[in-house]
């Protein structure tokens, strides 16, 4: 060995004849006997990361003896534990569901220890012959593999087996946006609709939409033109809860364009005679959007209502959520950079923004090619 120095909490880092890193550290006592774990990587700044984090599990109690452990019960403590901590409530439930439903009658009673690759790779094979389908498998993959990530930070294995598993070919939706001339028709046919607004900030601004749902006026500023993206609405254990958006960059201000102000400004006098209409049947909740007495509208109500529109305009299946994609690809074909199309969706990195519009680029590519041609040669 080679390049051994001390850590904190009795740490040590150091090289092996192969290149790779390995860190050990103390963990206290278990039977009398001290309780150590072993942690690697390709970096020392990697192993160094990681030891700190068994160093901080050890100390909040969180860190599970591996050798007794199961992956039910290692996958159980890290959604109380570390899950819950880092994701919304509906995705801590979505990834709880997915759990007890297809990962651990599966894996479950298996030591953790002794997950192999094998294992992860039958188990993904039994769940697609039962009929799941292979977007739900690569799902409850994904959360197997960070599970299994946080037990490799902590040292509890020594290897990431779900990470060296395939996941099963998905075919992925194809984005179908609204041509220019099918999204005016379905705004003009929309007009007589009580939400025919929302509609148009669907199509202008591509919010999600929970975010439209979880719309408050306060945060319209109808004078200055900008719309401020603070939370968004979900419907948990069959309570509506205001949630913080999908990721830090989701909290956005978004200028609007005169269509949109124009259609929130009308339907601002109209939700306010709706609020006469109604009086002390009215439920006051701050949202942009509601239903007739005031209340948060509900999704399926939302798609039955968007489908019956596109019936009404004449257009062919769309699903609401390629209205987003619609207002993004509109702003590709202006020419408006990635990144501030990143910001105006509120996507986390803009690799995400370019991935997901990249059958808009190659005819964006070959339209700047022609105008480079025109300046160069007159």
């Amino acid at each position: 060995m080679a390049s051994k120095r001390r850590g904190s909490g009795e740490g040590n880092i150091y090289k092996r004849a192969d290149g790779r890193w390995v860190g050990r550290v103390s963990v206290g006592y278990r039977n009398g006997k001290r309780s150590r774990r072993c942690v690697y990587g390709r970096t020392r700044d990697d192993v160094a990361r990681q030891l700190r984090a068994t160093i901080r599990a050890s100390e909040a109690g969180s860190l599970v003896e591996a050798g007794r452990v199961t992956v039910e019960q290692f996958l159980t403590r890290w959604l109380e534990d570390t899950a819950k901590a880092k994701l919304r409530p509906k995705t801590l439930a979505s990834y709880a569901q997915m759990a007890r439903l297809h990962i651990l009658p599966g894996l479950g009673r298996i030591p953790l220890q002794r997950l192999a690759p094998q294992h992860v790779q039958a188990w993904l094979s039994d769940r697609q012959k039962a009929g799941l389908s292979p977007r739900t498998c690569e799902y409850a993959r994904a959360i197997l593999r960070s599970a299994l990530a946080q037990a490799l930070r902590w040292g509890v294995v020594s290897r990431n087996v779900a990470a060296l598993v395939e996941p099963p070919r998905t075919v992925r939706h194809e984005i179908q946006p609204l041509q220019p001339a099918d999204a005016r028709r379905l705004i003009e046919v929309a007009q007589t609709d009580r939400l025919s607004a929302l509609f148009t900030v669907a199509i202008a601004l591509g919010l999600r939409q929970g975010e439209m749902l979880g719309l408050q006026w306060d945060a319209v500023d109808l004078q200055a033109g900008a719309l401020h993206v603070r939370k968004s609405l979900q419907r948990i254990d069959g309570k509506w809860e205001l949630v913080e958006p999908k990721s830090s960059r989701s909290r956005r201000t978004v200028a609007m364009p005169d269509v949109v102000v124009a259609a929130l400004k009308a339907h601002r006098v109209a939700q306010l005679q709706e609020r006469l209409l109604a009086g002390s049947k009215w439920l006051e909740s701050g949202f942009v959007f509601t239903s007739r007495a005031g209340t948060p509208i509900e999704p399926s109500n939302l798609t039955k209502a968007f489908q019956r529109l596109l019936k009404k305009a004449e257009l062919g299946h769309v699903r609401f959520h390629d209205l987003r994609h619609t207002a993004a690809t509109f702003l590709l074909a202006q020419g408006v950079d990635p990144r501030t199309i990143m910001e105006t969706l509120g996507h986390s990195q803009i690799s995400l923004t370019l991935n997901t519009y990249a059958h808009v680029l190659p005819s964006l590519q070959r339209d700047a090619a022609e105008r480079m041609n025109r300046m160069l040669v007159g």
